[in-house]
């Protein structure tokens, strides 16, 4: 198992926000005790403009690196150009790693996927899994699906994917819940599979594999994973009800489709949440 992080992500805060360091801190600290998993660690690839550009605006980009404020979830942190950089090299080195046929998991902050082409929102600034999603199909793949298990819908990844051709778009997610996107399908390409509030475990896993099959009748060459950890029953922010071996068996389902994945950490803001991480890297790995 290939993990890509850099210690300088847990170097900016706002005081209660819940995309804070430790989550990052939390997972490291776990996974590096830990002694289940082989794990290879690794650094963000490089990235350049024209990658960025592929999924957001050239003004998006010039707001981001002004650091411009964009609202209380978003704020302006100082150096946030080069820490949304980073977790988009994050993405870029996972999927350099699933295409030489190893498992990869970007485990960086800010999460990505609710920027869209023009506003960074929902404490993300550039969308990396859809940065990495255009880089896969830039360097050969011809058909990329984009699977996100996050409890909030990734509608910037939505936005920028939307009938694009060789792209397919599928998330699962608790509706209504932030940012209120993601009740019906869009274009000929985004698939979106609401969940209630509070619906039990077993019926998520249902829509889960539902999303999953929907997937597979795509037969894309790459899936990346928008992998959030905010479905589990006891996230500050969410009514899902998830427990961590339901994670450990979405790490399973990926690796059963037999196809290069790669996964990004997206939400997840339960203090279990290394507990959470660890159980579906073991899913991926079959451990």
């Amino acid at each position: 198992m290939k993990i890509i992080t850099d210690a300088r992500c847990v170097e900016y805060a706002s005081p209660g926000h819940p995309e804070r360091p430790e989550r990052i801190r939390g997972a490291l600290e776990l996974l590096r005790k830990q002694d289940a998993l082989s794990i290879q660690w690794s650094e963000p690839a490089a990235v350049d403009d024209a990658a960025i550009l592929r999924a957001h605006t050239p003004d998006h980009l010039r707001r981001i690196e002004e650091s411009f404020e964009f609202d209380e979830d978003t704020p302006a942190h100082p150096g946030i150009a080069a820490h949304a950089r980073r977790s988009v090299g994050g993405a870029l080195a996972a999927l350099g790693a699933a295409r030489a046929g190893e498992a990869s998991f970007c485990l960086l902050r800010p999460p990505g996927h609710h920027a869209t082409p023009n506003r960074a929102m929902g404490f993300c600034y550039l969308n990396s899994v859809a940065i990495a999603a255009l880089a896969a199909q830039a360097a050969g793949c011809k058909r990329v699906a984009v699977y996100d298990f996050d409890v909030h819908h990734g509608n910037g990844t939505e936005d920028i994917l939307l009938d694009k051709p060789g792209f397919v778009f599928l998330s699962a997610h608790q509706f209504p819940c932030y940012p209120g996107t993601g009740r019906i399908n869009r274009g000929s390409n985004c698939f979106n599979y609401p969940i209630a509030p509070g619906t039990g475990r077993g019926e998520c896993r249902s829509v889960l594999s539902s999303a999953l099959e929907q997937l597979k009748k795509f037969k894309p060459e790459m899936v990346a994973v928008s992998a959030g950890f905010d479905a589990y029953r006891g996230d500050p922010l969410a009514e899902l009800t998830l427990e961590a071996e339901d994670f450990h068996w979405m790490g399973g389902q990926i690796r059963a489709l037999g196809i290069p994945a790669f996964s990004v950490l997206e939400g997840g803001y339960s203090e279990e949440l290394p507990e959470l991480i660890l159980a579906y890297l073991m899913g991926l790995e079959g451990a």
